[in-house]
């Protein structure tokens, strides 16, 4: 059984807005990339999720903002 720390939950509730990019794939890589390189501001970390290529080309993925760890 996976056994998590109690603040785990807590900083996942309080991961700031899921956003949604739809870009052509040299786009999409360039912004990815940018993504990854920036320093966590405010005190979260952006993390690239659920890249994906749609039907007519383009690639669609999310950014989310954790909580980054001291």
């Amino acid at each position: 059984m996976l056994v998590r720390s109690p603040d785990f939950a807590d900083r996942i509730s309080d991961a700031r807005r899921l956003e949604i990019c739809t870009l052509p794939i040299d786009a999409a890589r360039c912004k990815a990339r940018e993504i990854i390189d920036q320093f966590p501001q405010s005190g979260f970390v952006p993390i690239i999720e659920n890249w994906r290529q749609r039907p007519d080309g383009q690639i669609e993925f999310a950014i989310r903002h954790l909580p980054a760890g001291d």
